[in-house]
């Protein structure tokens, strides 16, 4: 099962200390699962499968069923949000004009949401489109 694990890790370019970080599973608990000495729980599993976007079944056995949509990992989540905490900083200058008015703060919520909803739409068809065959999410 490591072995599924190591390719994700090389597939999506992370370190198991990065992922250590990002999903709260210990370094000690991936180094025992690579030496063999244990496997981990279901919720470390979860966690895992979770954020590269596979399933469980995948992690475990290297293969799945059906197609699934992909989803959004947590590390394209962070992207999204740093995005939109740059781009907001710009919507919330003076000189904004909505329909020849000064931008309110509501519709400068609405561009915000709307940004985020296309954003993440655009990066789960790239998922779907750009990500090899055998690594999609079943």
């Amino acid at each position: 099962m490591y072995e599924i694990f190591s390719k994700l890790l090389h597939t999506y370019g992370v370190t198991p200390y990065k992922v250590s970080k990002e999903t709260g599973v210990s370094q000690s608990t991936l180094s025992d699962w690579k030496l063999g000495k244990v496997t981990p729980k279901s919720d470390t599993m979860k966690k895992l499968a979770d954020y590269f976007g596979v399933s469980i079944d995948y992690l475990m056995t290297g293969k799945e069923g059906i197609e699934k949509e992909p989803q959004l990992k947590p590390r394209d989540e962070k992207d999204i949000k740093e995005i939109l905490s740059s781009t907001e900083q710009l919507l919330k200058q003076d000189g904004l004009m909505f329909d020849g008015q000064p931008a309110s703060p509501e519709a400068i919520d609405s561009i915000l949401s709307a940004m985020q909803i296309g954003m993440e739409m655009a990066k789960k068809k790239n998922k779907e489109k750009y990500t090899p065959k055998k690594y999609k999410k079943d």
